[in-house]
């Protein structure tokens, strides 16, 4: 089982975008992906929606989201996140474990 989170963050005049090249730049994002029990850290922006970006965080199990949140990293993220003045709608959702089923697997073109 893993746990996806998915952050959207919105902001005004491109903050959104901004405070996600911050987190890439200044090593942030990467200090995230190394920690352990991250499994996918990654940034996607919408193409209706320019003042969005999408995080897609997944996370082995709860207890590795709760060390995540409870390093310093956190504080940091918190501070850039006031910086662009962001404002966010969280979704999580639990791995499907037994996968895509057979007679949806026609519809993926790989």
């Amino acid at each position: 089982m893993s746990i996806a989170v998915n952050i959207y963050y919105t902001g005004i005049d491109g903050n959104a975008r901004k405070f996600a090249e911050e987190m890439e730049k200044s090593g942030t994002a990467a200090l995230i992906r190394s920690e352990k029990g991250n499994e996918r850290y990654e940034y996607f922006f919408p193409v209706n929606d320019p003042e969005t970006i999408l995080l897609i965080d997944i996370w082995k199990d709860q207890a590795s989201i709760d060390i995540h949140h409870a390093t310093p990293m956190m504080d940091t993220i918190a501070a850039l996140r006031e910086k662009y003045d962001l404002h966010m709608k969280v979704e999580r959702y639990v791995t499907d474990e037994s996968g895509i089923p057979e007679h949806d697997e026609k519809f993926i073109k790989k």
